[in-house]
């Protein structure tokens, strides 16, 4: 076992009972660590339900195409945890090392002194003092959970404020209704300092404009100050300081040119003078791997039936539907195959609201256990809320268990198109 996850094990004795999002603990645990939120390198922080990671993604190959350092804080990881915390050094960034983070970990553990503390608020406390040691020149910070009482919001004026698309997701924590999770997401806003706004329901915006009003924050809001679409293959951005005629990006889906929209339009209105060259090279050397990631290549590939697609996409909530499913149809329309779907979520997930958008798209959806999480959703209950929206289902035990199946299944169609999705934990 590496040390820094035997740390992270040991840390989680000393979370809370329950979640209660709030930012005494870790103002009290930078006070303790001589301040480094104080000494971070200019930061934009980013918030939303969908998007956060792909759009940060993109601020982060534009910036280092520009000849920038860039430290990155995401979350979740997909493999290692190391994956959370990308320190910026010529060149391009690096994923924290084991030393580094495993040293880290334990100098944060004793300035907390046992108290209560959550492992993310640990976890960001780390990514902050290895920010303050290591040079750059921008952090990239995303949200964790919410916006308002995240660990991350104790930043006092971050370089700009942005918030991707919202919809429903974590209601237990956020609120049961568009507009009380926009305003927890709304509450990165800053005092005077600028917020770009992607895409929003009516019911987001108008939470989010009255945070701004009370803030004197400036706005730049997605169709009214910038527009970003997709024309003739190509992204056309436009605002006030004018057009850009740009390559599409390189991932995959509809939704990726509003996030790539949210991310220039930051930089433009960051005062950061990023050229438009460093934003084509951006859009065509992002990488964002699990989010509508197609594999070529590794055991799925090799178990899947021949020239079958595979795609992978950790989205889980309603909005992640819709735009996955666009994606599809996309595609289908293209290069016409038979869609099969292998889905595992949490029961916390509004699962209903995720399958709506496949209906009479997919040919079959195959449901599976989430691997190692308790709170994973069981594939027959799972297959039951998906037969709820007209879907096919057919419950199985395993990712591998329902590529055999697919394999069975196919006859003499097209090679099959098969979509796993629902939970990072896949």
């Amino acid at each position: 076992m590496e040390r820094s996850h035997a740390i992270l094990e040991r840390l989680l004795r000393l979370h809370p009972r329950e979640i209660d999002l709030a930012l005494d603990r870790i103002e009290r645990l930078m006070v303790d660590l001589g301040s480094p939120d104080k000494r971070l390198p200019p930061v934009i922080h980013v918030a939303g339900t969908n998007g956060k990671g792909s759009t940060t993604a993109f601020l982060r190959a534009m910036l280092e195409a520009s000849g920038r350092g860039v430290h990155v804080y995401t979350s979740p990881h997909l493999v290692s945890f190391h994956e959370r915390i990308r320190i910026a050094e010529p060149g391009g960034g690096r994923f924290v090392d084991e030393d580094e983070l495993a040293d880290t970990l334990i100098e944060v553990e004793r300035a907390n002194r046992e108290r209560p503390i959550t492992q993310f608020e640990i976890t960001t406390a780390a990514a902050f003092v290895l920010f303050a040691r290591n040079p750059a020149d921008v952090v990239l910070l995303e949200v964790g959970l919410g916006g308002r009482l995240d660990a991350t919001n104790i930043i006092e004026q971050p370089l700009a404020s942005v918030i991707t698309p919202i919809s429903i997701d974590h209601e237990k924590f956020l609120g049961e209704t568009i507009d009380e999770i926009a305003g927890e997401k709304a509450g990165i806003i800053k005092q005077g300092r600028p917020a770009i706004v992607a895409p929003q329901p009516v019911e987001a915006m108008a939470v989010i404009e009255a945070e701004a009003t009370r803030r004197r924050a400036p706005l730049f809001v997605a169709n009214q100050d910038w527009v970003a679409t997709q024309e003739r293959g190509r992204l056309v951005y436009q605002d006030e300081d004018g057009l850009l005629d740009l390559p599409s990006p390189r991932l995959i889906g509809r939704h990726q040119y509003t996030n790539a929209g949210t991310a220039i339009a930051t930089l433009r209105k960051s005062g950061l003078g990023i050229s438009a060259q460093a934003i084509e090279a951006g859009l065509s050397d992002v990488e964002w791997p699990a989010r509508l990631q197609r594999l070529t290549t590794g055991s799925l590939v090799a178990r899947a039936p021949n020239e079958a697609e595979i795609w992978l996409d950790g989205g889980h909530n309603p909005g992640a539907g819709v735009v996955i499913a666009e994606a599809m149809a996309d595609l289908e329309e293209r290069v016409p195959r038979p869609l099969y779907m292998i889905v595992g979520m949490l029961n916390t997930k509004d699962t209903l609201g995720f399958f709506r958008p496949f209906a009479g798209l997919a040919r079959r959806v195959y449901t599976v256990p989430v691997p190692s999480s308790p709170a994973g959703r069981d594939p027959v209950e799972l297959a039951a809320i998906a037969g709820d929206v007209g879907l096919s289902t057919e419950p199985s035990d395993s990712v591998a268990d329902a590529l055999d199946r697919i394999r069975d299944e196919i006859t003499g169609d097209a090679p099959p198109r098969i979509l796993i999705c629902g939970s990072l934990y896949l």
